[in-house]
Parts: C-alpha cells; sequence; structure tokens
C-alpha cells in the first residue's frame, strides 16, 4: 500500500504535468517506489514513463520503449525539475490521441 507521502508525490507531479502540458488527459499512479505517467486514451490508460524515487525527493525518469522495457532518462533531481525532463523529452507521446 503506496505511503501518505507517496501519494501526494503522485498528485503533485500529475498536477505539474497537466500544468506543463496544458491538458488533463495525464493520471499518475504509485507503484512501489515508483510514480507511473499515464496516458489517457479511449480505451486504456498507457503507461508512458515513470519516476524513481532514489531518496527524500530525488527521483530518476525513465520510459516505456516500444519493446516494453523501461529506458532511462537523462539526470536526476527533485520531482518538479524531473516533471519537467519528462515533458521535454517525451511531450510528443503525453499528447492525448485527439490532440
Amino acid at each position: 500500500m503506496p505511503t501518505l507521502s507517496a501519494k501526494y508525490h503522485a498528485s503533485e507531479l500529475q498536477r505539474q504535468l497537466r500544468t506543463l502540458l496544458g491538458h488533463d488527459q495525464i493520471v499518475t499512479q504509485t507503484y512501489g517506489a515508483h510514480l507511473l505517467i499515464k496516458r489517457l486514451d479511449d480505451q486504456d490508460p498507457i503507461v508512458v514513463a515513470r519516476l524513481t524515487e532514489l531518496g527524500r525527493n530525488l527521483y530518476g525518469a525513465a520510459f516505456r520503449s516500444h519493446s516494453g522495457r523501461w529506458e532511462p532518462l537523462p539526470g536526476s533531481g527533485p520531482l518538479d525539475e524531473m516533471a519537467q525532463v519528462v515533458v521535454t523529452l517525451l511531450e510528443p507521446y503525453l499528447q492525448p490521441d485527439n490532440y
């Protein structure tokens, strides 16, 4: 079961991503030490990326490749910086299909 801190960070990440992207077709979910980033489509949400807690307010990011493997994104940092990294590098994959 996710901790209250993890739930708060997932909620905060979702808020930041929606602000940066300018749409609300993004949801986040806790999964162990990970914060999953999902794009909402007509069918099921699609996991695009994740942030992994490396330490207190220190995260690393990865994206799910077409093969299903997690590929790391460069850098690590606080939640807000990593939200910006994810949007900068993966914005086309975070846009809803009807955009």
